[in-house]
Parts: C-alpha cells; structure tokens; sequence
C-alpha cells in the first residue's frame, strides 16, 4: 500500500476532541441567530404592549397541538445527547439508534408544525400578530430543517464508520445545533402559547 493510500485510510471525518475549529464556528452561528431570534420576540412583546386593542386575533391560542410537539422535541435533544455520550464510550450503534430517532422526531415535530399552521384563522399579512407568528415559527421551522439535514448526514457518516471514541468532532458540532433549536423554541413557545395566558 502506497504512503498516499494509508494517508487515505487513516483521515477519518472531524479532528480529534469536539472542541474543533467547527465547534467555535458553530457556537459563532448560535450567537448570532440567537441575536436574530432574540430581535424578533421583542417585536413581539413590545407590539404586544404597545397594543391598544386586543392583540391577539382569536382567543387564548390552543395548546392541542403545540404542546405535545414540545415534548417531542425536547425528547429529540435529551436523546441525541444520550446518543453523543454513547460514542465517547465507543458505542456506535447506540449513536446511530440515538441519531436515528432525533431524526425521525425531528421529521414529526415539522409535520406538527405545518397542522398547527393550518389550523390558524388568520394569516401572515392580516396583522401584526399573524406576521410575527408564522415569520418567527417558520424561521424556527427553517432552522429545524437545517437540525434535520445535518443529523442526517451525521447519521451516515456513522453508518460508515467515519467516527470513533476519539475522533467525534462533527457530532459535538451537530448536537450543540440541535440543542439550540430545541432552546429557541422554547422561548417561542413561551412566548406565543403561554404569555398571553398571563396576559
């Protein structure tokens, strides 16, 4: 085997460690769509403060659909965590189980999503509030979208062995991602189902 063709063999995807280049990239792209997100739900708020009438177009919004989709995200993250534990431990199988199934509930909790909009009587251009709800919930679902892409690649470059107990780095990366967007709509369903509860 020629020198070239054992370099081949042996560069595997990812450096070594999950505190890689792509970490500090990645956690640069949270800051600033966090920022974004951040800008967005204060226009909610001080809309929804500066309102003089009612500010929201129908009653209190149902939580029906949104609150179980909640969960499932939720259960997404705490099991792709479990999963990112499994491969320091070397154990690729639980990693692809785990990377699997956030996948599958990341697909569903889109699905919920689309319902959940056309269960709304109202749309993007009949107000404010309309405009804010499916701008703020389809960037969310935009960025989900991104979470479910990058999971799946993830998922086959474990299927072909590309990673190991100390060689992980795209996985780290993919689940810090993947966290985020779970964080992010926590907030946007604090805000969009819960707040006016309070209201």
């Amino acid at each position: 085997m020629t020198e070239a063709a054992m370099f081949r063999k042996q560069l595997p995807v990812g450096s070594i460690g999950h505190r890689a280049s792509g970490w500090w990239g990645m956690l640069a792209l949270i800051g600033t769509e966090a920022a974004l997100f951040a800008y967005l739900l204060f226009s909610y708020f001080y809309l929804a403060t500066q309102s003089q009438n009612t500010w929201l177009p129908t009653a209190t919004p149902s939580l029906h659909l949104a609150l179980p989709n909640t969960f499932i995200l939720i259960a997404s993250s705490l099991i792709l965590w479990w999963g990112e534990r499994a491969m320091r431990r070397g154990q690729r199988l639980q990693l692809l189980l785990a990377i699997g199934l956030a996948l599958v509930l990341g697909v569903v909790f889109m699905a919920i999503q689309v319902q959940e909009w056309h269960t709304k009587t109202f749309s993007i251009t009949d107000n404010a509030y309309g405009s804010l709800y499916f701008t703020i919930t389809g960037f969310h679902m935009l960025h989900v979208l991104v979470g479910v892409l990058m999971l799946a690649v993830i998922f086959i470059w474990t299927a072909l062995g590309h990673f190991d107990a100390e060689r992980h780095a795209p996985i780290a990366i993919g689940a810090i991602y993947w966290h985020f967007v779970d964080v992010v709509w926590l907030a946007v369903f604090s805000t969009f189902y819960l707040y006016p509860y309070l209201r």
